[in-house]
């Protein structure tokens, strides 16, 4: 990522960011407590919201201040007219979401009452990205940043990554759903922001200073998210910077990731330093949490201000 000085401003001009990534009509059960295998439990209540990690992230940047664009794809349903209403609605530009013949992708999620979830994801139209179609590199290169995730098949993945390194544009990989992470696309990634439990994955090391120093070994920049004890980055030739969380009641954390993913690149766009980015993205996540749904609780650029304001 482009290293930057400390602001905490909102600048003139709004950076652009590309995100590649998949979108799902999230169907969402609330239960005091999971059921286990085999078992029937009565929830509390349903809700069906937009998500998926790409539209998330999609949703979180544009929200958090960055001119988004968003190249994935839907179905012809009922859910994709949804889903394409929904990112426009939310600020997010979708000239290169594609509609393609049979189900959008969904996702079946029980949340606790305690906010922890669990997720089965059905690919659907997210399935059939399995490239770049005419005009998305050139989408990518115009970008200050370009998000990815694993929800696309890899070979999609891979092809958006490269047209990421080819333009020179800071490529950030969320690396879940955790898999192994070919070559090929670690070669195209400037920053990787796994979680503690895919750190752990991809590096084989528990403990997150080792995961982080194993994951520099592979790209340039790190982000290790520790749930409520903060987050940990790195950058090959520096040491480490630990960022706490804020101390809040969680009511669903789905998203929280992408919350944070979306926020903390867009902060670097505008030149803030990593830990000032860090911070910033702390907070988006904060305010995410305390809210139910996946694109419906992520925060506006004003609130996420105001929350860093109160310090």
């Amino acid at each position: 990522m482009v290293r930057g000085v400390t602001s905490t401003t909102t600048p003139a001009v709004r950076p652009r960011i590309a995100v590649f990534g998949s979108v799902n009509t999230d169907l969402v059960a609330y239960v005091e407590a999971a059921p286990g295998r085999g078992e029937t439990v009565t929830g509390t209540s349903f809700a069906q919201v937009p998500g998926g990690k790409g539209a998330n992230q999609a949703v979180a940047a544009a929200r958090a201040g960055a001119d988004t664009a968003f190249l994935g794809a839907v179905g012809d349903d009922a859910f994709g007219t949804q889903l394409r209403t929904n990112l426009v609605e939310c600020g997010v530009e979708v000239s290169r979401l594609r509609t393609v013949a049979g189900a959008s992708g969904v996702a079946h999620i029980v949340v606790e009452a305690d906010g922890a979830n669990s997720i089965i994801v059905v690919p659907g139209a997210n399935g059939e990205v399995t490239g770049l179609l005419d005009g998305d590199a050139a989408l990518i290169e115009g970008s200050a940043a370009l998000l990815l995730q694993l929800e696309l098949p890899m070979e999609g993945v891979v092809a958006a990554a490269r047209a990421g390194r080819a333009a020179g544009v800071p490529t950030v990989l969320t690396p879940a759903p955790a898999r192994e992470l070919p070559a090929e696309l670690l070669e195209a990634v400037d920053l990787l922001v796994p979680n503690q439990h895919e750190a752990a994955a991809i590096t084989g090391e528990t403990d997150p200073r080792e995961a982080l120093a194993a994951l520099l070994r592979t790209v340039p920049e790190a982000i290790i998210t520790l749930g409520e004890d903060g987050s940990l980055y790195g950058a090959r030739g520096e040491e480490p910077v630990h960022v706490p969380a804020r101390r809040v009641v969680p009511v669903d954390t789905t998203a929280a990731g992408d919350t944070f993913c979306g926020a903390f690149a867009v902060a670097r766009a505008e030149g803030r330093g990593p830990e000032d980015a860090l911070r910033f993205a702390a907070a988006a996540a904060a305010l995410s949490v305390q809210r139910h749904g996946a694109a419906p609780s992520m925060p506006e650029r004003a609130e996420i201000e105001e929350l860093l304001a109160e310090g």
